[in-house]
């Protein structure tokens, strides 16, 4: 297998440096919705301004880059082995070259290892073996303080009257955008796990927010409900940072997983503004970015 720890750098830089067209376009379109002269319009006129000024002069859409999450689909025979050695490789490398912030700090000591390479689990890295000769490198960048808004809720939930249900899915849906206010940075976007167990169904929460922001949920009832919770969610008057206004979520994504009788897991991830992912894929040792 051919080295890619240079392309992968690549990947890197315009992750953290250049935002998706699909989100700069819901950005512009919430946008229009704000009343000129007020909070929410100019919160918005300047993460705009933000994003030009970062695309222009490389450098990090916002101060914290995040967490380096990647999803690796290899084809037969590669090694996953030699494919994490490049991709810290390159992390490493994003740090030194400022794309990234030195983020990993361990808990215990408290010490910053200053390159972003950490335990086994920081960069996140996670690989699946596909059919075929495409390698494709998904990479997203979540940063704390919407990680820190993010919720796990076991239905069924009394106090918020939510059943085993999509009714009951809505309502604790609502409760975390609620909760989190102007401190996920809105306007954000909702990653939905429907099931799984503690673990798997976080995982399933971030990794749907790798659908493009425009798209549709091929299951019908998960679709209408991503549209109801969008809609709902920005009529809680939180608004563009929490400043109050019309936009407090651009969208919404949902999936399910098979679970136990015995529970019923819903978890939110809560996705910033600076909705940062970016793919690349690997074909016929061509290399070419999403």
């Amino acid at each position: 297998m051919q080295d890619l720890t240079e392309p992968i750098l690549e990947l890197i830089r315009l992750t953290a440096t250049n935002l998706p067209p699909d989100v700069e376009e819901g950005l512009r379109d919430a946008l229009q919705q704000e009343e000129p002269g007020f909070a929410a319009r100019g919160a918005l006129e300047t993460i705009l301004k933000n994003v030009d000024m970062a695309r222009e002069n490389s450098t990090p859409i916002c101060q914290d880059t995040g967490t380096p999450i990647f999803y690796v689909n290899y084809p037969e025979g590669w090694s996953t082995r030699r494919m994490r050695e490049q991709i810290k490789s390159a992390v490493a490398q994003a740090t030194d070259k400022s794309y990234l912030r030195p983020n990993a700090v361990d808990s215990i000591s408290g010490v910053n290892s200053g390159d972003n390479i950490g335990d086994e689990h920081f960069p996140t890295i996670h690989f699946e073996e596909i059919e075929g000769d495409e390698l494709q490198i998904d990479l997203m960048l979540k940063g704390g303080g919407c990680e820190n808004v993010g919720a796990q809720y076991s239905l069924p939930n009394s106090e918020l009257g939510a059943g085993r249900d999509l009714a009951g899915v809505r309502n604790v849906a609502l409760d975390a955008v609620q909760k989190a206010q102007g401190k996920g940075c809105a306007p954000g976007i909702l990653g939905i796990a429907i099931g799984g167990d503690r673990g798997s169904s976080f995982v399933a929460s971030k990794e749907v927010l790798l659908r493009q922001l425009d798209d549709s949920n091929p299951n019908p009832e998960m679709n209408d409900l991503e549209q109801q919770l969008t809609e709902e969610s920005n009529q809680l008057g939180i608004g563009p940072m929490g400043f109050g206004g019309k936009t407090t979520v651009l969208g919404t994504k949902i999936t399910s997983k098979h679970r136990l009788p015995a529970s019923y897991f819903v978890s939110v991830s809560y996705m910033c503004w600076a909705y940062r992912r970016r793919q690349m894929v690997v074909k016929n040792d061509q290399v070419s970015y999403q």
